[in-house]
């Protein structure tokens, strides 16, 4: 049997939630950008997913970054609108 070795990761979530909110502003306005829904740490990275809210009411979904741990880079980025 075998055991993993789990590296904590280097940029911490709100390194990660700084990065990926700076790249959605000049798509998303700050209304549309919403909450930060969900975030995880898996293998690929940090997790983030925003649920735009607009008025009192929800619109499609919002953007969905996988941020590196170890860099910082952005592996992905999907955007809903």
């Amino acid at each position: 049997m075998s055991t993993a070795v789990v590296t904590p990761p280097t940029i911490t979530v709100q390194r990660a939630i700084t990065i990926a909110e700076t790249d959605a502003r000049p798509t998303y306005s700050a209304e549309w950008l919403g909450k930060l829904m969900a975030r995880a740490a898996l293998h690929d990275g940090w997790h983030l997913v925003y649920s735009p809210k607009r008025e009192g009411y929800r619109t499609g979904s919002g953007p969905h970054y996988v941020i590196d741990a170890s860099t910082g880079a952005i592996v992905s980025k999907t955007y809903y609108q």
